[in-house]
């Protein structure tokens, strides 16, 4: 099942080119119930709705380092802390947004903005303290993630070893374009994965080359504790922006338009605009500590 979030906050599953409207406020309370959840009745045409962010969670664990290729290139960034393999960290939800909205580029905070596709589980099963046998239960489906990171503010970031305001700044955390239960994807761990920006390739990986596997990731990290409707995301792959010879010929730029494709996930498109165009003002002052 395809599951999406559309218009006004609606919910429906794909059926074919049409949506069946799903008798629930939300894709977090569709897990929340189970999916044990009926229908309104109305069916409209997939190509008449306006596709929202598939679901905003309570939590939304963020996994860096995770795959063997992009490990081994972010030894280029000479970071002051080492990125360890599988690390996680909270993304800031109010951040999410949808496919084909917006990515804001903020120029007042930063002139590195840089793109990482992902794959995000969605945890449809809440738990704690499981084990990785145990952690397909929880896993419900999938969706895409696009991690938009501000370099030059994860660099001061990580003088503290840290990194967290450089990918939580508002519209930074692109995911859909809707939810893919597991039961669609025959094997996670081997889909094909690509980013592209105006059409140019500049990732291309799999799920195969993860260091940390899916169900160990989640049993990990689920001490913290998983409610239902909760992401957390795998890492990303290698040809980040950063670790380019020339990585200013890659950086994101106003205008620009990402394509985050997973193989039989879904490709979640956003354009980049910039501050004024997004809010019909020029971007304010920056404010520094």
């Amino acid at each position: 099942m395809k599951l999406i979030t559309f218009d006004e906050g609606r919910v429906g599953r794909i059926d074919g080119d049409d949506v069946v409207e799903l008798d629930i406020p939300s894709t977090k309370a569709y897990f929340e119930a189970e999916g044990r959840v009926g229908e309104t009745g109305e069916v409209v045409p997939l190509d008449s709705v306006r596709l929202r962010a598939p679901i905003v969670p309570k939590k939304f664990f963020h996994t860096a380092g995770n795959f063997a290729a992009h490990h081994e290139e972010l030894q280029k960034v000479n970071w002051s802390h080492p990125v360890h393999k599988g690390i996680v960290f909270f993304q800031n939800v109010d951040a999410i947004i949808g496919p084909e909205d917006p990515i804001v580029y903020p120029e007042h905070l930063t002139s590195e903005l840089d793109y990482e596709l992902e794959l995000a589980v969605i945890l449809g099963k809440p738990g704690k303290f499981f084990s990785p046998e145990e952690a397909w239960d929880h896993i419900a489906g999938f969706t895409v993630f696009n991690d938009i990171t501000a370099r030059d503010i994860q660099r001061r970031e990580m003088k503290s070893g840290v990194f967290s305001f450089s990918k939580g700044i508002d519209t930074f955390c692109p995911i859909g374009p809707w939810i893919v239960t597991k039961d669609e994807i025959d094997d996670p761990q081997k889909l094909a994965m690509e980013l592209r920006v105006n059409g140019e390739v500049r990732q291309r990986g799999n799920t195969d080359q993860m260091l940390v596997t899916l169900p160990h990731l989640v049993a990990y990290h689920s001490p913290q504790i998983f409610s239902a409707g909760d992401i957390i995301t795998t890492g990303t792959i290698s040809g980040v922006a950063a670790i380019q010879d020339n990585p200013f010929d890659f950086y994101l730029r106003p205008g620009d338009v990402v394509e985050a494709e997973i193989d039989g996930v879904g490709t979640l498109r956003n354009p980049v605009v910039s501050w004024q165009d997004a809010y019909g003002v020029p971007a304010p002052a920056k404010v520094d500590w």
